[in-house]
């Protein structure tokens, strides 16, 4: 399987900067439906009201589906890559 892997930026109520993946099917391509995604996950880091748009999260490249990636995708519909200040 192909996904999409959408770079993110959200200033966290602190003001440090959250960086993460979104990743979806390749097939997926409403941002509408990532943005939802990404504010699904902001909700479980507690930063629901984080502003997340287009400005901060956009398509950066397609890639094959990794296998511990692929269990999230199949249950939520996406997997989130961390990559800074996400604790």
């Amino acid at each position: 399987m192909q996904v999409a892997v959408w770079d993110t930026y959200v200033t966290k109520k602190n003001g440090a900067i959250m960086h993460f993946d979104i990743i979806v099917p390749s097939a997926i391509t409403d941002s509408n439906v990532i943005y939802s995604y990404g504010k699904e996950y902001l909700t479980t880091k507690g930063q629901e009201e984080q502003n997340l748009h287009s400005e901060a999260c956009r398509f950066c490249h397609i890639e094959y589906v990794k296998p511990h990636w692929e269990v999230s995708i199949k249950q939520k519909g996406y997997f989130i890559y961390e990559m800074e200040n996400c604790e």
